[in-house]
């Protein structure tokens, strides 16, 4: 599975990625986390409120911090 954290790097960015990572690993998933922070490959995706949260190319959270365990449940549909 292929993860994305698409922001600037900022404080909410990291705290995205650590929970993307923490529901990932719980949920016992084979996953690679790559940060996007280029404007332009970010706003590609349509997202205009970072961060945002890609899961195989499909944005599925822009504008806010999930939870870990938000981000589980999203993994599961996925």
């Amino acid at each position: 599975m292929h993860i994305k954290i698409l922001g600037s790097g900022c404080k909410k960015c990291v705290a995205l990625a650590d929970n993307a990572q923490a529901a990932a690993q719980s949920a016992g998933i084979d996953f690679e986390i790559e940060k996007v922070t280029d404007v332009v490959a970010i706003a590609g995706y349509g997202v205009m409120s970072t961060p945002g949260l890609v899961i195989d190319e499909k944005v599925v959270a822009s504008g806010r911090v999930l939870t870990a365990t938000e981000i589980g449940e999203l993994l599961k549909d996925v």
